[in-house]
């Protein structure tokens, strides 16, 4: 797997599109400080996420953005994508690297010590912490965690932690500080009116950490 810099994780979902262009919405993340993109499209199906997914590839795999499939595997693959992110009811991890191979990345949604070590020992290449705070992007009755639940389990594996579920440019030093190694948005930046703008905010409030 190659090196990757998880600071400023975007997710790109299809709900969220505001009615933009999608590729045109991308370039903007890019040009704002996004590290790694997920394409993320649970309300649309699967013809609609490859073709979106092999997009967002020919797009920023050639400037070394990482492009990471939520859920999908088997299209993750098709495309020529980094890798897959799961959730806990998804392809299990070891399934998913029979499809993807060693090189490919994978991560998996976590909200507890005990599902983190678990990731680990599976063999995820990162995990997914949250809902660190209060989230309106997903419908989940998980605990919020605080930057105290991601030092936690920061201590706990050793793998990259990155942190989602209600962070923005006023709440994200927190997280960083707290051991987090990098921070996945949603609404603050794919839903806001100006995407661009917004992920220069969230990367300038990233580096200041």
């Amino acid at each position: 797997m190659k090196i990757i810099d998880w600071t400023f994780y975007l997710v790109a979902d299809s709900a969220f599109r505001r009615g933009r262009d999608f590729l045109r919405a991308l370039e903007e993340a890019a040009e704002g400080g996004a590290t790694v993109v997920q394409i993320r499209g649970k309300n649309i199906g699967a013809g609609e996420l490859f073709t979106l997914a092999s997009a967002a590839v020919s797009l920023l795999e050639p400037h070394g953005i990482p492009v990471i499939v939520n859920d999908r595997a088997d299209i993750a693959r098709a495309c020529g994508a980094g890798g897959v992110h799961l959730g806990r009811d998804d392809l299990p991890i070891e399934a998913a690297r029979k499809i993807l191979g060693s090189g490919a990345v994978i991560g998996l949604s976590v909200n507890t010590i005990d599902e983190a070590r678990e990731a680990e020992r599976l063999g995820a290449d990162y995990i997914g912490l949250g809902p660190v705070y209060a989230t309106t992007t997903k419908d989940t009755p998980l605990p919020v965690l605080g930057p105290e639940g991601v030092a936690r389990v920061k201590a706990a594996v050793g793998i990259p932690i990155v942190a989602i579920g209600g962070l923005n440019a006023e709440n994200v030093a927190a997280i960083m500080k707290a051991g987090a190694d990098g921070a996945a948005v949603v609404s603050s930046v794919w839903g806001a009116p100006d995407v661009l703008a917004s992920a220069r905010k969230l990367r300038a409030a990233l580096r200041s950490v």
